[in-house]
């Protein structure tokens, strides 16, 4: 059992009063925002040639940190691309079938994970001292860290979807490469790349299947 202080108690009691209060007075998605997130979104392959600002990718963001992560690990880091002599850096690790669908995107999202992520955990974890639990176990360290910054990247792609923009993810490149382009001294890896903007709808193809419930579910 976590002994809280009285300050901790009270910002919990605050944290169950707001979620309360936010779940009483909201209704679930309709439909049409349920599509635009889901249901008919797509991955794009193409781009309008429209801005997506500074101001904006930082929305994203702020949104995006809130989604859970194991023992609020938060390992994710972002580089986010849009200069053309850093879009140049990057095409370098592209493979040739995925050069223009990224060249050509607004912002491209460059999602790593940090491997020293338990450097953090004094701040994002306060009430315990688990750093320990991932410096002693470099399996369980890069397990983490990998499945929590994959969250967090999709994570990342439901936010900019909800804010009116499209998502281009891909895996379709030199890890390697881009790790020592962009992350250069440090202990980050590169996971994915996501490349937000304005789809182009003529650029998409059509829809492929999904497995059905009954082909990959179980209730028990």
């Amino acid at each position: 059992m976590i002994e809280l202080s009285e300050e901790q108690k009270k910002a919990v009691a605050d944290a169950q009063a707001t979620f309360t209060e936010l779940k009483d007075s909201s209704k679930p998605l309709n439909d049409e925002q349920l599509n635009l997130l889901f249901g008919q979104a797509r991955s794009m392959n193409g781009w309008q040639d429209k801005e997506v600002s500074d101001d904006m990718v930082k929305s994203i963001y702020e949104l995006t940190k809130m989604g859970p992560t194991s023992t609020n690990c938060c390992p994710a880091r972002f580089k986010f691309i849009k200069s053309d002599d850093q879009k140049q850096l990057l095409k370098e690790a592209l493979l040739p079938n995925n050069v223009d669908k990224v060249m050509s995107a607004p912002v491209i999202a460059i999602i790593g994970y940090d491997l020293d992520f338990s450097d953090n955990m004094g701040k994002l974890f306060p009430h315990m001292d688990i750093a320990p639990m991932y410096k002693g176990n470099a399996e369980f360290n890069q397990a983490t860290a990998f499945r929590n910054s994959s969250l967090q990247g999709a994570y990342f792609m439901m936010v900019s979807r909800a804010h009116g923009l499209d998502c281009g993810p891909m895996s379709g490149f030199n890890n390697e490469l881009v790790d020592s382009t962009f992350f250069e001294g440090t202990n980050i890896k590169s996971n994915f790349l996501c490349c937000i903007g304005y789809g182009d709808p003529s650029k998409i193809f059509m829809r492929l299947p999904r497995l059905d419930f009954d082909e990959v579910c179980e209730i028990l």
